[in-house]
């Protein structure tokens, strides 16, 4: 009996062993599993946030570019606009220098009235006042009237009023530079 117990023990610590060593594959089984999952998890996470990552270092580098060619552009309208003022401030000047002239406030009032048929009046600022009512002295349909809003240039009046021409030099200014942006723009491109 003493070998059946014998056979029996071993057999009972045989199976025991067994299901022992399989309980411990199962368990070693399930743990690589779950590792491998966690692994899998980890390696799509970190695919993902490295796409996203990517999708997003692109969007920020097509953003930025966009914005420096914006500036750029901002930066030419800036620089244009400047010259062409700084070009429309040196036009005024020289138009006012030009229109300050009695000479040439004569010769610009002369072909102004040229075709006129009727009276007229040209107003004048003070200082051309007295040089023009002399050169005008023997027309008698033109009237040389003092204009104290003018400090440049003159403007004629017919019809009582109704039909004015202005030679200020605003308004010729104004007018060249109307003319010259075009020109202007085209050579600044």
């Amino acid at each position: 009996m003493s070998e059946y117990l014998q056979g029996l023990l071993e057999k009972i610590n045989r199976e025991g062993v067994e299901k022992a060593q399989a309980e411990a594959d199962r368990i070693i089984a399930d743990a690589k599993a779950k590792a491998a999952a966690i692994v899998k998890d980890a390696e799509e996470t970190a695919a993902k946030a490295k796409s996203d990552a990517e999708k997003a270092s692109a969007d920020y580098a097509s953003r930025a570019a966009d914005t420096i060619k914006q500036a750029a552009r901002d930066t030419i309208r800036a620089v244009e606009d400047a010259i062409k003022a700084k070009l429309v401030s040196l036009l005024s000047e020289n138009v006012d220098k030009a229109l300050a002239e009695p000479d040439v406030v004569l010769k610009l009032a002369k072909e102004a009235i040229a075709g006129l048929s009727g009276d007229a009046e040209v107003a004048v600022p003070a200082k051309l006042l007295e040089s023009l009512k002399a050169q005008f002295a023997a027309q008698k349909n033109i009237k040389i009237v003092l204009d104290e809003t003018i400090d440049a240039g003159f403007s004629v009046k017919q019809d009582g009023g109704r039909v004015e021409n202005s030679f200020k030099s605003d308004v010729v200014a104004g007018e060249l530079a109307r003319r010259l942006r075009p020109d202007l723009a085209a050579l600044l491109k």
